[in-house]
């Protein structure tokens, strides 16, 4: 009789024991998942690229973007960044004269490339105070076919939602991507060589759980 109370007692720890691992990954799954986001289709979406000359600075922009990433989120927070693509067409980015976007075309030669992309490689994220956080962003930005390592500096801010708008500048040169500073009115009108990169992405939870993250 003692062997057998002995033996059910054994038998209920054991499945105690079951029943507890099962809970522990289902809580575990469901505080901290990679999901996949994309852009949503907020009209604050948008790329602007800053540049000057010798005459006056210019401005031009896009909200025509492309842009999926997976973030990694745990109990509201953002906690690491695994993937992250974007994609513009230069040819929709526009200023306030057509004349300028066709030169700023032909120099950046959008018709043999006509996209302009960043694909991440690694990323660091340093929480802020509430919902904001940092990203340190390294991949690899390319412009008119040629392709450079860059880092950025993300602002992040997860909202109610839970989509999250991630904001940020990065200043470059055309000479890193091969593009000669141009030259118009017979050489009166000067493009200056450093160019700033300007971005605001609205990013939505597209419900889809890719993977439990060890």
């Amino acid at each position: 009789m003692k062997d057998q109370r002995t033996q059910r007692d054994g038998y209920r720890m054991i499945r105690s024991l079951i029943i507890a691992s099962v809970l522990a990954a289902v809580c575990f799954y469901t505080a901290k998942a990679q999901t996949a986001y994309k852009l949503s289709a907020s009209p604050e979406n948008v790329i602007k690229v800053l540049g000057s000359s010798n005459v006056h600075d210019w401005e031009m922009k896009s909200s025509t973007l492309v842009c999926e990433a997976d973030f990694v989120t745990a109990g509201g927070e953002v906690r690491s960044l695994k993937t992250l693509s974007f994609t513009v067409n230069a040819k929709t980015l526009k200023s306030e004269h057509s004349s300028m976007d066709d030169r700023t075309y032909k120099t950046i030669k959008a018709n043999d490339f006509p996209q302009i992309s960043f694909k991440l490689s690694s990323a660091t994220i340093s929480q802020g105070e509430k919902s904001r956080f940092t990203i340190k962003a390294t991949g690899t930005l390319t412009i008119a076919g040629v392709s450079k390592v860059v880092t950025l500096q993300v602002n992040g801010d997860t909202k109610a939602d839970q989509s999250i708008l991630c904001t940020g500048e990065e200043k470059i040169k055309l000479t890193d991507f091969k593009i000669t500073p141009p030259s118009f009115m017979l050489g009166a009108m000067k493009v200056k060589d450093d160019l700033t990169i300007q971005y605001t992405l609205n990013f939505k939870n597209s419900n889809k759980i890719v993977s439990q993250i060890n």
